[in-house]
């Protein structure tokens, strides 16, 4: 039978995050670090599920994240690399 979708529970938001959830989440994690994310959003009185809060994280609110261009020097890493090994992605990927 399995496990219910986490976000189908009762009482969960779903869709586009406040400023307010994503100020909440930042500050939580930054006293709190990443951790049980099933947990968290009742920690941090979030009403979401640890899932969204996970991606939300990961993909948008962390402060390692680099957003825009490549710079002209990772282009030329790029284009070396691909020299060398051509299209094996995984070969280039350990060299980053």
């Amino acid at each position: 039978m399995g496990r219910a979708p986490c976000c189908e529970k009762e009482g969960l938001k779903r869709g586009r995050w406040t400023s307010e959830e994503d100020e909440t989440l930042i500050k939580y994690i930054e006293a709190n670090g990443e951790g049980s994310w099933r947990s968290l959003p009742k920690n941090a009185g979030l009403l979401r599920c640890g899932k969204s809060c996970r991606l939300r994280w990961i993909n948008y609110l962390r402060g390692d994240l680099k957003r825009g261009n490549i710079t002209t020097e990772e282009e030329e890493i790029i284009v070396k690399l691909h020299a060398s090994v051509g299209n094996r992605f995984l070969t280039t990927y350990s060299f980053t």
